[in-house]
């Protein structure tokens, strides 16, 4: 008679192993199987080194325009998870991205139906029942059941879409390849119509705008110069700003005060830590046309002219400051000085440059 202590051991599979499963059960079309293989998958990814999570993630990246609705932002989450881990990010990012666009329009038709049929608190996803949202917001005449259970899938699991875009989006290549594209212009889109109050979107869209390895002309009006700087990895003008300043009146190129090594650092890479480090403005940022562009916004507001960002120094209206730092703080930043323009060509792009329009306020 044998016994369990007579049963061969079983050995643990692999995460590669175990996203071979997943892979044959996406192929069999077994939905009901999905989740426990993706499960399987999750749980051994802790234990995974990073060489079988970098083969990992593009290989689940692909599982995800046909994996069932509610799992395939779990799977997302993995995928992230494996970009995290040294994955293919650009591999890795059209995926994510899509399913992103596809949880927001969700949303929005959930929020749109919500409104339709008598508004109130929309549900919570960590405490509501997702077939009773169903149930009230699909109708034939304004959306149907399976339009209905994507609706009530994007509400569930925006969070999720929400963090994995995160991981893919925080790597320059993907933030250039989903610009050129459009994807970001249809995503910031998509952040600009949310109406649903859970999720705040700021972070993600200054990260999917961060520019990097982008050229900026910088011209002063006060002492006539010009100068072409590269900026990298800048997530917003309050950090352009002290960087300016650095480069330019630090590097000796314009009169003014230097900032302050500690916010020049924390503008930079440092993180900060329990104190509030003040910068100062050293200039009024102004846009060739004259327009003040927003301390708040982000370096990708700044207008392009003859090919290049273009900016315009001026002297500050009045002194501001601001908590010194960077709005993203996984994302280093940098701003590189290239070249100092010859006078007559500085003298030339200034002459097609309109003063600031005093009335409209650069800091809100």
């Amino acid at each position: 008679m044998s016994s369990d202590h007579d049963a061969p051991h079983r050995q643990q599979p692999t995460l590669l192993e175990a996203v071979v499963g997943l892979e044959a059960v996406a192929a069999a079309g077994d939905d009901d199987r999905f989740g426990p293989a993706l499960a399987l998958v999750g749980g051994l990814f802790g234990s995974a080194g990073p060489a079988e999570a970098a083969a990992a993630g593009p290989r689940l990246a692909a599982l995800l325009p046909g994996a069932p609705p509610f799992p395939r932002a779990h799977l997302a989450m993995v995928v992230g998870a494996c970009v995290e881990n040294g994955a293919d990010p650009v591999g890795c990012a059209g995926p994510v991205l899509a399913g992103l666009r596809g949880a927001l329009t969700g949303t929005q038709r959930l929020t749109r139906r919500w409104a339709q049929t008598g508004g109130g608190p929309l549900p919570d996803p960590e405490g509501d029942d997702p077939v009773e949202a169903h149930d009230r917001v699909a109708d034939p005449a304004h959306l149907d059941a399976w339009h209905a259970h994507l609706a009530v899938v994007g509400w569930w699991t925006l969070h999720l879409w929400q963090r994995a875009a995160w991981a893919v989006y925080a790597h320059p290549p993907v933030r250039r390849e989903a610009r050129t594209s459009g994807v970001t212009d249809v995503l910031l889109e998509l952040f600009e119509r949310y109406d649903g109050g859970r999720h705040d979107f700021k972070g993600l869209a200054h990260l999917a705008l961060v520019l990097d390895d982008e050229p900026l002309l910088v011209l002063d009006r006060p002492t006539g110069t010009g100068y072409l700087l590269r900026m990298d990895g800048l997530g917003d003008t309050f950090q352009l700003h002290t960087l300016l300043a650095e480069v330019l009146i630090g590097g000796g190129h314009l009169p003014g005060t230097r900032p302050d090594p500690e916010v020049v650092a924390l503008a930079r890479t440092s993180v900060p830590d329990d104190r509030r480090v003040v910068a100062t403005g050293a200039f009024n940022l102004v846009a060739p046309d004259g327009s003040w562009p927003w301390n708040e916004g982000t370096p990708s507001d700044i207008p392009v002219v003859d090919g290049v960002r273009t900016l315009v120094l001026e002297p500050p209206p009045y002194e501001r400051s601001w908590s010194a730092g960077r709005l993203l703080q996984e994302v280093p930043g940098d701003l590189r000085l290239e070249r100092v323009l010859p006078p007559a060509e500085a003298a030339q792009r200034l002459a097609r440059t309109v003063p600031a329009q005093p009335a409209e306020p650069a800091f809100r």
